[in-house]
């Protein structure tokens, strides 16, 4: 991809035919494209088709990016036409200078892929510019001694146009003793000469007045004039000599201001004044005046201004010595500069890619550039090179073109950007250099799978944890950018079954926070795994999975099971039989419980709580053993009742209870009977049962209580003492005797009498002594709450109604035994 380059002849008829064959030769003329247009072209004339010339349809125009390249922007390429178009003022004589051809060079560049046409714009002359004379008026002082034929050269008009347009002819008003002969210079320039027609006479005429006319060779010719004023003077017969008809010098272009550049001397044979030369510059453009001083005195020329061969090469003078008697000759300078290397090259970017994808292969152009210096020969030619370390390097192409292409892998995770210098030296000596630093960007692809921050992740949980809170994290990150480093969450895989994977546990797709769905419980589910995968949004997507294990720790929410004693078949409590001739350490039993929980939590200990002998048995803390601490005493029962409480290690504790019914016996059979009379165990539904006939007896009681006393209130109103029989010392049933009425010749140091009184289907029964307490005695009543009810003495037990005790049957009579203590 370098460049190329098509010759287009001049303008003429055969242009008309040559573009459209152009394109099937340029490939091997590997010449510039030329067009000729003239000077001054309006903004926006189409210089030519450029698009056709290269071989480009109009939809190429813009897809290709057709441009073109220069120094100056004095021309732009039609983007819907392909036309090479003037864009600024095009000015041949500002442009070019001095110089007989002006050439612009162009280059016109195409991408996709990327090409460089080489295209010259030859700028022709036009007349748009008149000549000038450098004075308005010449001042001659001419000898009357003077012959005929005498020649007198005078100033020239310049025109900076060139050929046809520049000063064609010079003409003088008509007189009788000049004339005006045009003559051409070794170079092609044209100069006016006075010719002396006839004698002077200053006596008759002392001055002449001329007026001096140049024209150029435009159509129409545009024109200038100057006024000759000629004084006549006295005859100066011999004219100055210069030693050289034309003198020529080299000096370099780096020789300072105000140096002495060449000296010109020319002789006289006069005398006196007449032979008194001075030195005039002729024929001498303004520039050259400007850039180099003349010593009128001694003719030593020095240089003005800093020379340039870059602008100039060679400066061309007329020098003219002229007398005391106005008698003058003219010599010619040349003076040529010599080019030094005093131009550093330079670098200018043509084409930059603005997209460099980092899996890009080698040998991609990503960067088009030219060089340039203003030298010439060696001083001009140019290297260029670029820094070492770096994945890029620099190919030339042609005509100073370089390409700096990719060299390597790259990688925008690693260097997102480089910053190349392009280092420029051309082979003067000492050489000189530039350098200009390019920014490279690098376009990130999606070449990083995510990477976890942990090669895989641990979590505890606590059981009965609450459901939504979060329990882990997981995070990923990919060092690619936008999407494709925008990393995404999911679980992939799971040990646990998948429909119930989604009740557990779920992970933020944005944070990858992993929530808890529910309360774990660490009997049911001790460990699970996860497996998480983070992916990234690129095209394609890469993604990386991690593994999660979820570890469920315990918690003291599960209190001891008693396994041993267990309730028999008929939910009857067990016991266990002891000889009794066991010694202490006897093992009798053991207890034994299980806990769900795990650890410290289920770490168990055994203590008793109730003993029926405390100092009988002992139990082992931590086995549940319990053997006998004592051999059996005389004294001690033979049925034995131990409450033991299982604790558990966690805090606070949780316990759970266990009952043992230990038996002294040396056979069976004498713990069968024993255990027949054992109450039936207590079933919780028939003791809520009881509770409630309880509440309904009592509430019975009272409202007969409050009927009684009705009754009774009524019959204490009767005159019947019949009513009152029942209640009246020696009788007790009116009915007939149901309990003997006399109870003293029983084992009870006193008798009661019963008195039971019938109303419907209750019957109230109330305890009256006959004879009275003693202070000392108290009576105990026969249940199991051994409560004692004193008497004081000399009254009688009817004198206190309260402490007659209501019985109340219901379907069967209930007997309450009462005994008399004496003490």
């Amino acid at each position: 991809m370098g460049g190329s380059c098509v010759q287009r002849r001049p303008a003429g008829r055969r242009q008309v035919l040559f573009p459209f064959l152009l394109p099937l030769f340029y490939p091997a003329l590997c010449e510039p494209i030329r067009y000729s247009i003239p000077e001054e072209l309006a903004k926006g004339s189409v210089v030519g088709n450029l698009a056709k010339d290269l071989g480009l349809s109009v939809l190429d125009v813009s897809a290709r990016k057709l441009r073109v390249s220069t120094e100056k922007l004095l021309f732009n390429v039609d983007a819907e036409s392909g036309d090479l178009l003037v864009k600024d003022r095009i000015d041949r004589e500002q442009i070019c200078k001095e110089r007989r051809r002006c050439e612009l060079q162009l280059e016109a560049v195409v991408e996709n892929p990327l090409n460089i046409f080489h295209i010259i714009v030859v700028v022709e002359d036009i007349n748009d510019h008149a000549p000038q004379f450098d004075k308005k008026e010449i001042l001659l002082e001419i000898f009357e001694s003077v012959s005929e034929g005498a020649r007198i050269s005078l100033d020239p008009a310049t025109d900076p146009d060139i050929n046809m347009n520049s000063v064609k002819d010079y003409q003088i008003n008509p007189n009788p003793y000049f004339s005006l002969m045009v003559r051409v210079n070794s170079d092609g320039g044209k100069y006016p000469e006075l010719t002396l027609e006839k004698l002077l006479d200053r006596e008759e005429q002392h001055s002449h007045h001329l007026i001096l006319t140049a024209l150029d060779g435009g159509n129409p010719p545009r024109s200038a004039t100057t006024r000759i004023e000629i004084s006549v003077r006295d005859a100066n017969d011999n004219f100055p000599v210069f030693s050289k008809d034309e003198y020529r010098i080299s000096v370099s272009e780096n020789l300072p201001p105000g140096s002495s550049v060449l000296q010109v001397t020319a002789t006289d044979k006069d005398e006196g004044v007449n032979a008194e030369v001075n030195y005039y510059f002729r024929s001498t453009a303004q520039s050259t005046r400007y850039m180099f001083l003349l010593n009128e005195k001694t003719g030593m020329i020095k240089n003005n201004q800093s020379l340039d061969f870059e602008d100039i090469e060679r400066y061309t003078m007329k020098v003219e010595a002229r007398d005391g008697g106005g008698l003058s000759t003219q010599c010619k300078v040349i003076i040529e500069i010599l080019d030094e290397n005093d131009n550093r090259p330079e670098i200018i970017i043509t084409s930059l890619s603005d997209e460099i994808l980092e899996d890009s292969l080698p040998g991609m152009v990503v960067v088009l550039f030219k060089t340039w210096d203003k030298d010439f020969g060696g001083n001009g030619e140019v290297t260029c090179n670029i820094e070492k370390d770096i994945p890029f390097k620099i190919y030339s192409s042609s005509n100073n073109y370089y390409k700096l292409v990719t060299d390597g892998p790259l990688d925008r995770e690693q260097t997102p950007e480089y910053n190349v210098t392009i280092t420029a030296t051309d082979r003067g000596i000492p050489p000189l250099s530039s350098s200009t630093t390019i920014t490279l960007h690098i376009t990130d692809v999606n070449d990083n799978t995510p990477i976890f921050h942990q090669a895989s992740y641990v979590v505890h949980v606590a059981e009965n944890n609450p459901p939504g809170a979060s329990i882990a994290q997981v995070s990923a990150s990919d060092p690619d950018l936008g999407p494709n480093g925008h990393v995404s969450y999911s679980i992939v895989a799971s040990d646990l079954e998948p429909r119930a994977l989604a009740s557990y546990v779920s992970v933020s797709a944005q944070s990858g926070v992993v929530f808890a769905q529910r309360a774990f419980d660490h009997e049911q589910l001790r460990a699970f795994e996860l497996t998480v995968q983070a992916r990234d949004q690129g095209s394609p997507a890469l993604s990386a999975n991690v593994s999660l294990r979820v570890l469920v720790g315990d918690r003291n929410d599960n209190a001891p099971r008693v396994l041993y004693p267990a309730l028999g078949p008929d939910g009857s409590a067990l016991f266990d039989t002891v000889p009794r001739a066991a010694q202490p350490g006897y093992l009798v039993t053991k207890v034994v419980a299980v806990d769900a929980d795990s650890g410290h939590n289920a770490w168990l200990s055994y203590h008793v709580l109730q003993a029926s002998e405390p100092g009988l048995f002992s139990l082992g803390l931590r086995t549940g053993e319990v053997r006998t601490a004592r051999a059996l005493g005389d004294r001690d029962a033979a049925r034995q009742r131990l409450l033991v409480a299982v604790r558990d290690g966690g805090q606070p504790p949780l316990s759970a209870t266990a009952t043992l019914h230990l038996v002294f016996a040396d056979s069976l059979r004498e713990v069968l009977p024993d255990v027949s009379d054992r109450p039936e165990p207590s079933d919780p539904q028939a003791e809520l049962q009881f509770y409630l006939v309880v509440a309904l007896a009592l509430i019975s009681v009272l409202f007969l209580l409050a009927v009684i006393l009705a009754v009774a209130l009524r019959l204490r109103r009767s005159p019947s003492p019949a009513a009152w029989g029942c209640f009246q010392p020696g009788l007790c049933v009116k009915s007939g005797p149901v309990v003997p009425p006399n109870y003293s010749e029983g084992t009870l140091p006193y008798s009661y009498n019963l008195c039971v009184a019938q109303t419907g289907k209750a019957e109230f029964n109330f305890l009256k002594c006959n004879e009275l307490l003693h202070s000392t005695q108290d009576i105990v009543c026969g249940d199991s709450s051994g409560a004692l009810i004193p008497l004081q003495g000399g009254h009688d037990l009817t004198a206190h109604p309260e402490m007659l005790t209501p019985i109340i049957f219901f379907k069967s009579y209930l007997v309450c035994k009462c005994s008399i203590i004496q003490q």
